[in-house]
Protein backbone atom coordinates (compact mmCIF):
# COMPACT_ATOMS: atom_id res chain seq x y z
CA UNK A 1 0.00 0.00 0.00
CA UNK A 2 1.14 3.15 -0.72
CA UNK A 3 1.90 5.44 1.83
CA UNK A 4 -1.12 7.87 0.59
CA UNK A 5 -3.12 4.90 1.42
CA UNK A 6 -2.11 4.51 4.91
CA UNK A 7 -2.21 8.24 5.51
CA UNK A 8 -5.87 8.35 3.85
CA UNK A 9 -6.77 4.97 6.22
CA UNK A 10 -5.48 6.88 9.57
CA UNK A 11 -7.38 10.41 8.97
CA UNK A 12 -10.34 7.62 8.62
CA UNK A 13 -9.99 5.61 11.43
CA UNK A 14 -9.18 9.04 13.52
CA UNK A 15 -12.42 10.46 12.45
CA UNK A 16 -14.61 6.70 13.15
CA UNK A 17 -12.99 7.34 16.37
CA UNK A 18 -13.93 10.87 17.21
CA UNK A 19 -17.62 10.65 16.20
CA UNK A 20 -17.78 7.75 18.06
CA UNK A 21 -16.45 9.23 21.57
CA UNK A 22 -18.83 12.07 20.89
CA UNK A 23 -22.12 9.71 19.99
CA UNK A 24 -21.52 6.81 22.18
CA UNK A 25 -21.41 7.23 25.73
CA UNK A 26 -20.01 3.81 26.18
CA UNK A 27 -17.02 4.45 24.11
CA UNK A 28 -16.09 7.78 26.43
CA UNK A 29 -16.03 5.35 29.67
CA UNK A 30 -14.29 3.14 28.17
CA UNK A 31 -11.55 5.53 27.00
CA UNK A 32 -11.59 7.22 30.74
CA UNK A 33 -10.90 3.87 32.60
CA UNK A 34 -7.77 3.12 29.77
CA UNK A 35 -6.56 6.75 31.00
CA UNK A 36 -7.33 6.21 34.12
CA UNK A 37 -5.49 2.57 34.05
CA UNK A 38 -2.70 4.65 31.99
CA UNK A 39 -1.89 6.85 34.96
CA UNK A 40 -2.17 4.24 37.18
CA UNK A 41 0.58 2.48 35.49
CA UNK A 42 2.91 5.76 35.11
CA UNK A 43 2.98 6.48 38.82
CA UNK A 44 3.76 3.04 40.11
CA UNK A 45 6.71 2.67 37.41
CA UNK A 46 7.80 5.99 38.62
CA UNK A 47 7.44 5.17 41.93
CA UNK A 48 9.60 2.00 41.73
CA UNK A 49 12.31 4.27 39.66
CA UNK A 50 12.20 6.54 42.30
CA UNK A 51 12.58 3.58 45.26
CA UNK A 52 15.32 1.79 43.46
CA UNK A 53 17.43 5.31 42.51
CA UNK A 54 16.93 5.64 46.38
CA UNK A 55 18.70 1.90 46.95
CA UNK A 56 21.51 2.31 44.57
CA UNK A 57 22.66 6.21 45.94
CA UNK A 58 22.21 4.88 49.59
CA UNK A 59 25.75 4.87 51.11
CA UNK A 60 27.19 1.50 51.22
CA UNK A 61 28.65 -0.29 54.44
CA UNK A 62 31.43 -2.87 53.81
CA UNK A 63 32.22 -5.31 56.37
CA UNK A 64 35.71 -5.48 57.15
CA UNK A 65 37.47 -8.64 56.84
CA UNK A 66 39.06 -9.54 60.29
CA UNK A 67 43.38 -9.59 58.61
CA UNK A 68 44.70 -12.75 59.53
CA UNK A 69 48.02 -12.97 61.74
CA UNK A 70 50.72 -14.68 60.65
CA UNK A 71 53.04 -16.30 62.52
CA UNK A 72 56.68 -14.92 63.02
CA UNK A 73 58.80 -16.96 61.35
CA UNK A 74 62.67 -17.92 62.90
CA UNK A 75 65.00 -15.39 61.37
CA UNK A 76 68.92 -16.38 61.45
CA UNK A 77 71.50 -14.06 62.34
CA UNK A 78 73.79 -15.54 59.74
CA UNK A 79 73.21 -15.77 55.91
CA UNK A 80 73.47 -19.47 54.89
CA UNK A 81 76.66 -20.36 53.67
CA UNK A 82 77.82 -21.56 50.63
CA UNK A 83 78.91 -25.17 50.13
CA UNK A 84 82.92 -25.27 50.13
CA UNK A 85 84.67 -26.12 47.21
CA UNK A 86 86.78 -29.37 46.82
CA UNK A 87 90.81 -28.25 46.97
CA UNK A 88 92.94 -28.57 43.86
CA UNK A 89 94.72 -31.39 42.75
CA UNK A 90 98.27 -30.75 42.37
CA UNK A 91 98.77 -32.91 38.95
CA UNK A 92 102.94 -33.63 38.76
CA UNK A 93 103.80 -34.00 35.24
CA UNK A 94 106.97 -36.05 34.28
CA UNK A 95 108.97 -35.44 31.29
Amino acid sequence: MSKLGWFVAGVSLGAITVIQLRDNPRAQAALDEALDAAKDFASAVKEGYLEREAELEAPVKVAAKPVAKRKPTAKTSKPASKPKAAPKRKTSTTK
